[in-house]
């Protein structure tokens, strides 16, 4: 078992002041910057960043990062839901070093996605129904966060599941990216714990 002990954090996010929900963190004693290209090789939409040893990736609502002596989750209720999803990662990243000897790492950092990415992943018929006049311009509204892939119609028909599947990971890489960019995650501030627990 590569993680044995750590010390749990709660708080509001900075950038979100009075927030009814918390983030939190887990700050371990082992270094696991060795575990985070297996991660990164094993996890659907993770973003490896190995200058920073770190490690970012989109869990149901939550914002999870994973640093070199720091596992952090955004979106948490409460101190429990804080200790059960950080529980779960930190048996994620104990059962990902077991496995090592079957993985093979993954140190790339994939290629940040663009509009054109984007607009090759639409049904391209141009139809109007999202509101914008061509697949294209909808495309830079979608990467720049002002359109949802709901707002494409057509997206929902079957015969386009796989691209909808491809351009729903770019999203979450995407929102991943500027969370790291503005400093949303919350990894490089420190504020008041809201409540602290020794495991």
């Amino acid at each position: 078992m590569l993680i044995e002990t750590y010390d749990l954090e709660v708080f509001t996010p900075p950038c979100e002041p009075g927030a009814e929900r918390f983030a939190a963190r887990a700050h371990l004693t082992i270094d696991i910057s060795e575990v985070l290209p297996l991660l990164n090789a094993t996890l659907r939409g993770a973003y490896y960043l190995p200058e920073a040893k770190a490690l970012l990736w989109k869990k149901g609502g939550h914002n999870i990062a994973f640093h070199a002596y720091e596992i952090a989750t955004s979106n948490v209720e409460d101190r429990a839901a804080a200790e059960k999803e950080l529980k779960g990662l930190i048996e994620l990243v104990n059962k990902t070093w077991e496995r090592r000897a079957e993985i093979t790492p993954d140190t790339s950092t994939r290629q940040r996605p663009t509009p054109l990415a984007i607009f090759k992943l639409l049904p391209q018929t141009n139809c109007k129904q999202c509101g914008e006049p061509t697949c294209f311009t909808f495309a830079l509204k979608l990467a720049a966060s002002q359109r949802k892939l709901a707002d494409c119609l057509p997206l929902s028909d079957p015969q386009y599941a796989e691209k909808r599947a491809a351009l729903e990971e770019i999203i979450i890489l995407k929102r991943l990216q500027l969370s790291q960019l503005r400093g949303k995650l919350f990894l490089k501030y420190r504020t008041k714990p809201k409540e602290q627990v020794m495991q």
